[in-house]
């Protein structure tokens, strides 16, 4: 069977398109939703990052920790965020290679905001059963197209909660 390549989900939140562009723009920040990213290193930008802005993620799974460099190749305010991940490593972001792209949708929707999610392999150069293989180990038997479905409902439903429980802005 084929690897599944690319998956997404949406979430609808009560505010606006621009503030939850505002918050999911801010690299830094992810940390806060994601069961996964710990936010940038120090010396990452603070605030909506611009294309071809580069910042350094940290991430964590289990007791492993690793970072990695990516780069914003989409930043329309209150509509679209996205940035590919093209470097990995341990202390540092050593190992380079395409990895994965993030995109962000930002869609009114009634009175709020349609936020959909997408992870895309960027790994097209790996035979399916090597990467199979090695996201079963990675994951602990899944699919990273599966582990990360779960990654961002996760994120999503984090997202929602801690920008309708903030005042309007």
């Amino acid at each position: 069977m084929a690897r599944v390549l690319s998956v997404s989900d949406s979430i609808v939140i009560d505010v606006s398109p621009e503030v939850a562009y505002r918050a999911v723009s801010n690299p830094g920040d992810m940390g806060r939703w994601s069961p996964e990213n710990l936010g940038t290193t120090p010396g990452s930008a603070d605030g909506p990052a611009e294309v071809g802005a580069s910042f350094v993620g940290r991430n964590k799974r289990g007791r492993f920790r690793w970072v990695t460099r990516c780069t914003v190749t989409a930043a329309e305010p209150g509509r679209h965020f996205a940035f590919r991940v093209h470097a990995i490593g341990v202390g540092r972001p050593r190992l380079r290679g395409p990895i994965a792209t993030w995109e962000y949708r930002f869609e009114p929707a009634g009175e709020g905001t349609r936020v959909t999610e997408t992870w895309t392999d960027d790994r097209r150069a790996w035979p399916d059963l090597a990467a199979g293989a090695f996201d079963r180990v990675v994951t602990s038997g899944s699919t990273f197209a599966d582990f990360q479905t779960r990654n961002i409902r996760t994120t999503l439903r984090n997202l929602k909660r801690e920008l309708e429980r903030q005042p309007a802005r």
